[in-house]
């Protein structure tokens, strides 16, 4: 079964349920899922939280075998885009999920890096085919 890290902006609770939603619709699709919000967030060591999120994140992306982004808003979320440009680096197969009709105007519809590393979907279904595939 591959892996799918789901990188998305987790700061409101409609984020946090359209995360946890898409998560149950890639693992009904037969992947395992690991979602930073709820896979490395809890964590009871303050002192250290920072580090250890950041510890669990990364090696997460290493051990998957895709990449599924959340890429919608005025602009990415600099979380997620982090995430987006180690994976890769790493050449880790990149997802875009772009339910956002805004663009950049001539630019394109994200920021030209982003939507340089990642093969662009601009529907769930969309994207849960492209998982299929890779």
């Amino acid at each position: 079964m591959k892996t799918v890290y789901l990188a998305a902006p987790l700061f409101s609770e409609a984020e946090r349920d359209f995360n946890r939603k898409l998560r149950d619709e890639i693992k009904s699709a037969g992947f395992k899922v690991f979602l930073p919000q709820e896979d490395s967030n809890n964590i009871k060591d303050e002192k250290n939280r920072q580090e250890i999120i950041f510890n669990k994140n990364a090696a997460a992306i290493e051990r998957s075998d895709i990449i599924a982004a959340v890429i919608d808003g005025a602009d990415v979320d600099s979380g997620t885009a982090w995430e987006i440009g180690y994976a890769f680096a790493k050449g880790k197969p990149l997802i875009g999920l772009r339910t956002d009709f805004r663009t950049l105007g001539i630019e394109g519809t994200v920021n030209l890096m982003i939507e340089r590393s990642v093969i662009l979907c601009t529907s769930v279904a969309e994207l849960l085919n492209r998982l299929k595939s890779l």
